[in-house]
């Protein structure tokens, strides 16, 4: 098994964190620092053959594997920043611990999904995997349907082009739009390039999990069937 693999099992965050962590020298494998291409070596219950240690501290594997949902409010910065009063990593319980699966602006609010299961993190976050997030958007004035038409289609910025999505009208200044990418305040950014600026966003659901009546700045466990149904989603 490849080390970024492995230590996202442990629940340290995603593969891409660890991987992360690799390239920091933060890690290091039977005493000297680890690199990418290095592999765990595994007994036959599975327990590591190998000492991994993130900042000298012995890294195990995750006993229980745990799954949150919380309703971001606005001001809250997804960064885990110890140092940051704003930041999410003050909400969060000391175990198990738990890191966001992707971010929310800290002007953004809604859904988001806190776990320690690295490897779903992964299969929701990497650009092959094709997964919807759907928001609720208010912008600052009433819009034509061409604006909805153009958000559909695609629209560039800067060096970009977003791919087409679907949109649909709310209400005469608000929209509903599923995005399949994850670009960095993707939404903002389109809304801006086609001349309007974005005053409320919400993400209200991922893929099947949706917010349904959890208050703003509430969060709790996902049930054993909202867990089953998520990841039989990912491996479609």
């Amino acid at each position: 098994m490849r080390l970024a693999k492995y230590l996202a099992q442990c629940g340290i965050g995603s593969r891409r964190e660890a991987c992360r962590l690799i390239e920091a020298g933060r890690i290091t494998l039977n005493g000297h620092i680890a690199r990418h291409t290095d592999p765990i070596r595994l007994g036959e219950s599975l327990n590591c053959l190998d000492n991994i240690e993130l900042d000298g501290a012995p890294i195990t594997k995750t006993e229980t594997l745990a799954y949150w949902i919380l309703n971001k409010a606005v001001g809250t910065d997804c960064r885990l920043l110890e140092q940051d009063e704003t930041s999410l990593v003050h909400l969060l319980p000391k175990a198990p611990r738990l890191y966001p699966v992707g971010r929310l602006d800290k002007d953004s609010r809604g859904l988001l999904l806190l776990t320690n299961d690295g490897e779903l993190t992964h299969k929701l976050m990497h650009p092959s995997f094709v997964h919807s997030k759907t928001y609720h958007v208010r912008l600052d004035r009433p819009f034509t349907d061409e604006f909805v038409e153009q958000m559909a289609s695609g629209v560039r910025y800067k060096d970009l082009q977003t791919l087409p999505c679907q949109v649909c009208r709310l209400s005469s200044d608000s929209f509903e739009i599923v995005l399949t990418q994850g670009l960095n305040r993707q939404i903002r950014r389109m809304s801006s390039a086609l001349g309007y600026k974005v005053i409320d966003l919400q993400r209200v659901s991922l893929m099947t999990l949706t917010l349904e009546s959890l208050a703003e700045g509430a969060m709790r466990p996902l049930t054993q069937q909202e867990v089953a149904v998520l990841k039989a989603a990912v491996t479609i």
